[in-house]
């Protein structure tokens, strides 16, 4: 027992030196996390804010210009262009300039005035299908609101008093108030950019041994496989743990993200999480026996599920059936289930359970294939 803990020393020891001595990867197994963090944190969103939009005003009446000021007004529309034209309304759109054109006809002010219907025409540029949606919808809000508003007033100088609403509305958004796209993003992209890091430092590790040819001296030695396998794991955990420490740092005072809950739970099942993207990325190591293959298979065995089949940025339940059954396999949708549970919810152990007994069998896997499937010999 006395000369397995040794050995296991011995190699977690010459792993942290061979990682001290080489400073600008370890500055950027450090820094390269933070990185996207920002660059994603801050370029990635599903807020659809300023929408830039054109107005052709061909009534020029006090009623028009009511009505363009409810778009004006709003943080969803920006007022870019005034076009005299259908053809200036083309031109803008073709060249992108603007998202959405409104168009008011001449005999809106005396139609409005008059209280009769008066179509109004919006035109918009369908080339991103969820963007255009999300703005027709809150362009439809505003007319309705107004249209609902002329009603109201209608029918107040009609009875000289203002009739009662059957219905009073009142919402409130839980958990994300201002409904920020940023605080639902980044616990995700946390999860994300760990599982990365994780499997891209430990896909070299194994793999480095053999293309240097140092493992001809490891095979003549009684080091045994669970030694090599757990004490190269060491400093890179050390190195996750660190990233995970930044990245909530950053998350909470970049981005202001809230946490709602146990940082103690946190870090330890983020532990896990690490633990068991430190032996996917051994396994890789192990069976590819080439740095540039394991680096590249990592990459496709991590980032990719993990952003696209995680529930990250598409919502599971919108995929294809085969596909949503693939996501049961992939650790990143329970780790970012967690994260989004326990930071914007503050829910605890007794309701997450499920997602950390997955990330405990999900570090206990892969540490097993990955001593497993490694062989000290040459191949």
């Amino acid at each position: 027992m006395r000369a397995s803990l040794r050995r296991f020393r011995a190699v977690a020891l010459k792993e942290f030196i061979h990682v001290l001595r080489d400073p600008r990867a370890l500055g950027v197994s450090i820094a390269l996390p933070l990185v996207m963090l920002l660059l994603f944190g801050y370029a990635l969103t599903l807020d659809v804010d300023r929408v830039p939009l054109a107005v052709w005003d061909q009534s020029r009446t006090p009623q028009s210009r009511e009505l363009v000021s409810k778009f004006e007004g709003s943080r969803y529309f920006a007022l870019s262009h005034r076009v005299q034209s259908y053809a200036e309304v083309g031109e803008v759109l073709d060249r992108s300039q603007v998202q959405m054109a409104l168009i008011l006809p001449t005999d809106f002010g005396p139609r409005v005035a008059s209280g009769r219907t008066v179509e109004v025409q919006i035109l918009a540029d369908g080339s991103d299908a969820n963007t255009t949606t999300l703005a027709l919808g809150y362009a439809d809000a505003i007319i309705r609101g107004h249209s609902q508003a002329l009603l109201v007033k209608r029918m107040q100088r009609a009875s000289a008093k203002i009739p009662e609403t059957p219905l009073d509305l009142r919402t409130r958004a839980w958990f994300n108030t201002d409904l920020e796209s940023r605080i639902f993003i980044v616990p995700g992209l946390i999860a994300v950019i760990i599982m990365l890091i994780a499997a891209l430092l430990t896909s070299l590790t194994v793999a480095r041994e053999w293309e240097t040819g140092t493992m001809e001296q490891l095979v003549s030695t009684p080091v045994k496989a669970p030694e090599l396998i757990l004490g190269k794991l060491v400093p890179y955990f050390v190195i996750g743990m660190l990233d995970m420490v930044l990245s909530v740092v950053a998350g909470y005072y970049l981005f202001e993200v809230p946490m709602r809950g146990s940082l103690i739970l946190l870090f330890g099942v983020s532990a896990m999480y690490i633990l068991g993207s430190l032996g996917l990325g051994i396994l890789i190591s192990s069976l590819t026996k080439t740095q540039l293959l394991a680096s590249q298979l990592a990459f496709v065995a991590t980032f990719l599920p993990a952003f696209l089949l995680s529930g990250f940025m598409f919502d599971i339940a919108n995929i294809p059936v085969v596909l949503q059954r693939i996501t049961f396999a992939v650790p990143a949708r329970y780790f970012i289930s967690f994260l989004r549970a326990l930071y914007l919810k503050g829910m605890g152990l007794e309701a997450l359970w499920r997602e950390c007994l997955f990330l405990a069998l999900f570090a206990l896997g892969t540490l097993g294939l990955a001593v497993a499937t490694f062989k000290k010999r040459l191949g």
